[in-house]
């Protein structure tokens, strides 16, 4: 998911250069989000010790 939300920033980096504002707009949005569920979803899988034991 952390991959996906990095995805999206750089799409909106390179919208943003190209100057398609709405675009840029929508994929930082998206990144934002993205980012934010994937931080839920890894502190509950590390306050609940699910961790992969090697």
């Amino acid at each position: 998911m952390l991959s996906w939300s990095i995805t999206f920033l750089v799409i909106a980096l390179i919208a943003g250069v190209l100057g398609f504002g709405g675009i840029a707009g929508s994929a930082a949005g998206i990144a934002k989000i993205l980012f934010f569920v994937f931080l839920v979803v890894w502190l509950i899988s590390f306050l609940s010790g699910r961790r992969v034991k090697a």
